[in-house]
């Protein structure tokens, strides 16, 4: 018996309806995977601190407010059984990218590198607070275990000279580098920067790889010039080979805490500490910054003269007058100290 047109318009609408519905779910589906969902003009980075689970993650999202849509993304990370795989790290969401791209970028743990630089930095407080701002390592356990002389033991050095292990340059790590593997990273650095080259070199001055770097962190606050590094590591070294006192000012400085200090004057001479070079001979304990490799390298290419004095030149210039006598030497720093009384520098 052949179907009235009145069953078949059902079975036509019927029909037509569970076509658009399977449209419209299909449609759904689609933009949920492929409709760009990262809420930035050009790109933006989700941090995923280690040990976070998928609800801290959707938290965080939502703080920062970083995607358009998150209820689809939270769909597509399940229908992809994320939420059981969360990798910590540096992720970098760029404008465009869909809710498929980001949850296989999340997978896979294909994170953005950081980059750190540095030189220079004067303390260790200091750059445990540059790390800690840059990787996920907290700043006071890392400072801890660089004043830790046992922990330090595996690294050759003590708390004195852990300073001098971490050679200034630009280094690549994942947001997520533990303590642990941050330091074995320095200490290879440190070791590979160590050629038989520079250790030969520092045999034959009579230094260990620790005093060269200390004499340099010395040299790298004298000298505003990098050409005159190798001058000024001479006349440290000749004073080390008569037995005088370095008698270098930036160890007051140290010593004394105070790092505005632009005049060294007779009351931060008195200071009792082994890093006051006026009071202490030898070199200090440990280094009074993080020397750089152009400072190192002037320490084991010192230049080979009869200077045994040098005073900052008195036109500001940055270059320093040397002398080979107390008394040229008493001239020339007249000569400056007038200058810093006429610009009113007295401390």
């Amino acid at each position: 018996m052949s179907q009235t047109p009145k069953k078949k318009k059902i079975i036509y609408t019927i029909a037509a309806l569970l076509l658009l519905a399977v449209l419209a779910i299909g449609i759904n589906i689609y933009l949920k995977l492929f409709r760009p969902n990262v809420n930035a003009e050009e790109s933006s980075y989700l941090y995923i601190r280690t040990g976070s689970s998928f609800l801290e993650l959707t938290r965080n999202i939502s703080e920062h407010q970083l995607l358009k849509n998150e209820a689809s993304f939270i769909w597509v990370a399940e229908q992809l059984k994320y939420p059981a795989k969360v990798k910590p790290g540096k992720y970098r969401l760029r404008k465009g990218m869909n809710n498929l791209q980001i949850v296989r970028m999340l997978r896979s743990g294909n994170q953005e590198p950081v980059k750190l630089s540095f030189r220079n930095i004067r303390l260790k407080s200091q750059f445990a607070g540059y790390i800690s701002r840059s990787l996920e390592i907290d700043s006071a356990s890392f400072l801890e275990k660089l004043s830790d002389d046992e922990y330090l033991k595996k690294y050759e050095l003590n708390a004195e000279q852990i300073y001098t292990m971490f050679i200034p340059n630009t280094y690549e790590f994942f947001w997520n580098t533990t303590e642990e593997k941050f330091m074995d990273r320095m200490f290879s650095e440190y070791q590979k920067f160590w050629t038989e080259k520079r250790l030969a070199e520092a045999k034959a001055i009579n230094l260990s790889k620790a005093q060269v770097s200390i004499l340099a962190s010395i040299v790298d606050q004298e000298a505003l010039v990098d050409a005159e590094m190798p001058r000024i590591a001479g006349v440290y070294m000749n004073r080390l080979k008569k037995g005088m006192k370095l008698e270098a000012d930036p160890t007051v400085i140290f010593a004394n805490g105070d790092f505005s200090v632009q005049r060294v004057i007779n009351k931060l001479l008195m200071k009792d500490s082994p890093y006051n070079t006026y009071r202490y001979g030898g070199l200090p304990p440990g280094p009074i910054a993080m020397p750089s490799i152009a400072a190192i390298d002037a320490v084991l290419h010192y230049e080979h003269h009869g200077y045994i004095y040098f005073c900052a030149r008195e036109d500001f210039s940055g270059y320093h007058n040397f002398a080979t006598t107390f008394a040229e030497h008493k001239l020339n720093a007249r000569k400056f100290q007038r200058a810093l009384n006429e610009r009113n520098i007295r401390k």
